[in-house]
């Protein structure tokens, strides 16, 4: 039987007289007309994951819509948008005043491919100045512009699974397949971030002296969603003050734990990614 992790005292114990901003504010830009859904598991999990405030930044015409269906402690910040439904690069200027307020970014669930949308991503990418976890679109849009990752600051999470680290980084997905760790290392050592390479034994590593190889997890977890849930625990745990590496190994770690709750309940056929949410303060309890 696994051992349990123990997760840091810096997220477990709270100060009688804290308040909300102590446990970090996170702006979560995502969704689209097709990929509403994303936003609003990556807004819940973090929410579980001990984060005290979350705004998602969404697409103006799904906000009504997304407003219906988010849990009541998430506010939304309604962005102009594409005629897909889809964040406009017009929406910079507003989302690059909000930035100052927060103090992690999540990007990515949902947000499409659209090419104003990705020329978005770009753009705020090479502004920030704070931690920020980078998923599934998000990556997409940085493929070809590898330079915005070489220059960045290094404050960076990212998320991929083995298709998408194969199209960002124009690697051969077999010798992905064969060689994850050195892989994973290497790119995250040459961008200077650190990745969650996603999937059975998921590797973490910042490129240089710290990596981890998560042992949680099932493979009921291949579900939609599931993604959105990791990237919303990571941004949780940097809003809370972990530094990069240590958020990103324990989000996995409290991911797959919760999956493995979940499944043990739900069936690894039955699983989806809600149950994982779910299950994610049962993984902390676990963890303490």
């Amino acid at each position: 039987m696994l051992k349990p992790m123990q997760l840091p005292t810096q997220l477990l114990r709270r100060k009688a007289n804290s308040h909300k901003g102590d446990y970090g504010h996170i702006l979560i830009l995502a969704g689209s007309s097709r990929f509403s859904g994303a936003a609003l598991l990556c807004a819940e999990a973090a929410l579980r994951a001990g984060a005290g405030l979350i705004t998602l930044g969404i697409p103006k015409s799904i906000n009504l819509a997304v407003i219906k269906n988010k849990p009541k402690e998430v506010m939304s910040l309604p962005l102009p948008e594409t005629k897909e439904g889809s964040l406009s690069l017009r929406a910079f200027s507003r989302i690059g005043v909000f930035l100052k307020k927060v103090d992690v970014l999540i990007i990515g669930p949902g947000l499409g491919t659209d090419k104003t949308t990705s020329a978005l991503v770009r753009k705020i990418i090479k502004k920030i100045n704070l931690p920020a976890v980078i998923d599934a679109d998000a990556l997409n849009a940085l493929s070809n512009h590898l330079e915005i990752l070489r220059n960045h600051k290094g404050r960076l999470i990212l998320t991929p699974h083995q298709m998408e680290m194969s199209k960002l980084f124009k690697v051969d997905l077999n010798l992905i397949k064969k060689n994850r760790k050195l892989v994973a290392k290497k790119y995250a050592k040459y961008y200077n971030s650190t990745i969650i390479l996603k999937g059975h034994h998921t590797v973490v590593t910042d490129g240089n002296s710290q990596c981890y190889i998560n042992k949680t997890g099932n493979p009921g977890m291949a579900t939609a969603g599931s993604g959105d849930v990791l990237s919303g625990i990571a941004g949780a745990f940097l809003a809370q003050g972990l530094d990069i590496f240590p958020a990103a190994k324990y989000a996995t770690y409290i991911h797959g734990l919760a999956g493995d709750i979940a499944a043990g309940d739900k069936t690894q056929m039955g699983l989806i990614a809600s149950d994982i949410i779910d299950e994610i303060p049962a993984a902390i309890k676990k963890s303490t």
